[in-house]
């Protein structure tokens, strides 16, 4: 087999059609989920804590370096920026929290078509001819 009738088999199996379906619809419900904590939750996080900022919670471990001439910043100062740290673990929940929600609702319907009830299994050919016979001797009494 050549190299092109490979990749094709292998780019066609279902497993690998399903998973890039899933991660491209993974990409968009990231988008939404990452917009719902951005623009909606932490809005309200942040009225809740009277408007701190996490992302500005810093610890300067080296000064900035100015040229004393100029006054110009020759070396940036050197930061442990440990607030934006606390904000991604705090949105991490939140996305992790939004994500369960979601899949819990999406199960609640999955779970309602499972318990639907089956349709009546098709009767076998000898449950036919059993009926069958039932009737005829039911009308010949």
């Amino acid at each position: 087999m050549s190299f092109l009738s490979d990749f094709k088999e292998f780019a066609m199996k279902g497993n690998i059609v399903d998973m890039a379906v899933g991660v491209i619809i993974g990409g968009a419900f990231g988008k939404i989920v990452t917009s719902l904590v951005n623009d909606m939750i932490m809005p309200c996080v942040s009225l809740a804590t009277g408007g701190v900022n996490f992302n500005e919670l810093n610890t300067e471990l080296s000064p900035a370096v100015t040229d004393p001439t100029t006054g110009e910043i020759t070396t940036e100062a050197v930061t442990l920026n440990y607030g934006m740290f606390i904000q991604n673990i705090v949105d991490f929940f939140i996305i992790a929290l939004s994500i369960f929600f979601a899949i819990r609702f999406i199960m609640k319907f999955k779970k309602k078509e499972e318990e639907a009830p089956a349709a009546d299994p098709e009767p076998t050919k000898e449950e036919v001819l059993l009926t069958e016979i039932r009737d005829l001797l039911k009308k010949q009494q």
